[in-house]
């Protein structure tokens, strides 16, 4: 039985499906679902072509990519997503990310070169970078002065090696699981980033001519005009990458070096609206399910840009989710798409205000309506209305703790009496990195081999630290009377809330964060 044959096997008995996507479009076609369908990685993958081959895997920390290919075009490696790693007189040693091609490309090589073919196996996505370094380094001697016009710009966007480096770029960071792309030109180069568990890391760099063409195709994608580089810009598109279907929102802003580009990559079908997955533990759980489950007040949920809020209170929206509710949104941007929903875009240049679409959706008969942000009186004054006449407001505040929401609310004009009769709970969060379960934190496996689940840093995922503030009587007093945050911090506590700081520790003790970690992310606590 053939290495091939042995691999078939082996997966159409362990996969109930796996024969019938072989059937439907072959045997490297169906693998390739093993791996988006999650039921496999690409190291058990290449583990499995291993063991039926008996190949080596490549050491891809020991490997630098060659700058050309003897006798054969790239055209032919990229077709086969494959590359040669090195050669001499003799033969070729030539990584392969399948076993199917093998005989194809001994047959193709041996044929343009007269070289004998020695086989090694490596990971897709790092054959499809090394073929995008190589294009990037075949091109770079071909690179001249670049016209700013639109027609020059639209020929470079369009050229392929541009088209394949976004792509790469794009492939890269579905690969680490990033929220952002970050590309930010300097003095003499390009430098592109990606936010990775909150975190940026540096995946690029390039010589600075290229810009102009990278630019231009990512304006191109989003929609913007690509021959404005003096005002900032948005925009936003849906884009089908591979199998993955991504919801990007690009924002564009002139610098001393050109432009800074950031690109956020929502990824729906990658979010999991489920708030046991956000972190809370079974006891906060349960508090804040009972809470969701009021008629009508107000529920806030704060922290920082990027803590997660959004994540939150969609779990929210799709637990309550149901026939038997009319749910209405409105939001600045709308992030995630939900059926059933009735979604609502703000637009200020139009006078679609967070304020006027609230005003307009209290006259749709909603049940539960979810306001993105609170961001001045006239829209608290309106969702505080909202929930004394009987609706279910769900919104966000930008406030370092729990306490600090209602102390928000007075400060933009808001009555303490309407405050304490409309507000309901305060959730207050942050995102952590977890400790990868790989390699415990370490970043390394086996001495000096560097986790490729964490990518080296220690840290896969995020979990969220909370904070609940559910008012009571005492509390409403409290609120009614003006009292400072410190001491609306004191009968809280003394009522059973648990700070966000306690919760981080007790996170740490349970072996899911590092106390470095929670320093970085909530420094105040």
């Amino acid at each position: 039985m053939s290495p091939a044959e042995t691999v078939i096997r082996k997966f159409s008995e362990e996969f109930a499906d796996y024969a019938a996507w072989c059937a439907e479009s072959g045997p490297a076609a169906a693998d390739r679902k093993l791996i988006e369908s999650g039921a496999l990685d690409e190291n058990a993958l290449l583990a499995a072509y291993s063991e039926a081959s008996g190949l080596p895997i490549l050491d891809e920390d020991e490997f630098e990519a060659p700058e050309q290919y003897p006798g054969l075009s790239a055209e032919f490696f990229n077709g086969c997503c494959a590359f040669p790693a090195s050669w001499d007189e003799k033969s070729m040693r030539i990584a392969v990310s399948t076993i199917y091609e093998l005989d194809r490309i001994r047959y193709q090589v041996k044929s343009a070169t007269g070289l004998e073919c020695v086989f090694e196996l490596a990971r897709r996505p790092f054959v499809e970078r090394v073929l995008n370094r190589s294009a990037e380094q075949a091109a770079e001697a071909a690179d001249a002065a670049v016209s700013e016009d639109e027609t020059t710009l639209r020929t470079l966007a369009g050229e392929a090696r541009i088209v394949r480096l976004v792509n790469d770029v794009f492939a890269r960071a579905i690969e680490l699981g990033a929220s952002d792309i970050h590309v930010e030109p300097g003095e003499n180069d390009l430098s592109i980033r990606c936010r990775v568990d909150g975190v940026l890391t540096e995946i690029m760099n390039v010589p600075r001519n290229q810009f102009p063409a990278i630019a231009s195709r990512i304006k191109l994608i989003a929609g913007l005009n690509i021959a404005e580089s003096r005002l900032p810009q948005d925009g936003r598109t849906n884009f089908q990458f591979g199998k993955t279907k991504l919801d990007m929102r690009v924002s564009t802003i002139p610098i001393l070096t050109g432009e800074s580009i950031v690109l956020r990559l929502l990824n729906s079908e990658a979010v999991s609206f489920d708030l046991r997955s956000l972190g809370m533990d079974d006891e906060l759980l349960a508090q804040f399910h009972e809470l969701i489950q009021i008629p009508h007040g107000i529920i806030l949920v704060v922290g920082p840009t990027g803590s997660g809020k959004t994540t939150t209170l969609y779990s929210v929206i799709s637990q309550l989710n149901d026939h038997s509710k009319k749910i209405i949104t409105v939001e600045d941007p709308v992030e995630y798409k939900m059926a059933g929903l009735c979604q609502m875009q703000v637009n200020p240049k139009i006078g679609v205000t967070f304020a006027s679409g609230l005003r307009s959706i209290v006259r749709q008969d909603p049940d539960v309506i979810l306001v993105g942000e609170i961001r001045d009186r006239e829209t608290a004054d309106i969702a505080i209305n909202a929930a004394l006449t009987g609706h279910l407001v769900l919104s966000t505040l930008h406030t370092n703790d729990a306490v600090g929401a209602v102390t928000r609310l007075a400060d933009m004009g808001m009555e303490g009496f309407l405050v304490a009769s409309a507000l309901y709970g305060v959730l207050s969060q942050r995102l952590v990195r977890r400790i990868c379960p790989d390699c415990g934190g370490s970043g390394h496996l086996g001495g000096e081999a560097r986790c490729r689940r964490c990518n080296g840093t220690g840290y896969k995922g995020r979990c969220g630290i909370f904070e609940l503030l559910r008012m009571n009587d005492e509390m409403r007093r409290a609120v009614n009377a003006n009292a400072p945050s410190s001491e609306l911090e004191k009968i809280a506590v003394a009522n059973g809330m648990v700070t966000l700081r306690e919760d981080g520790l007790a996170k740490v003790r349970r072996g899911i964060t590092t106390m470095e970690e929670l320093a970085r992310s909530a420094a105040e606590l």
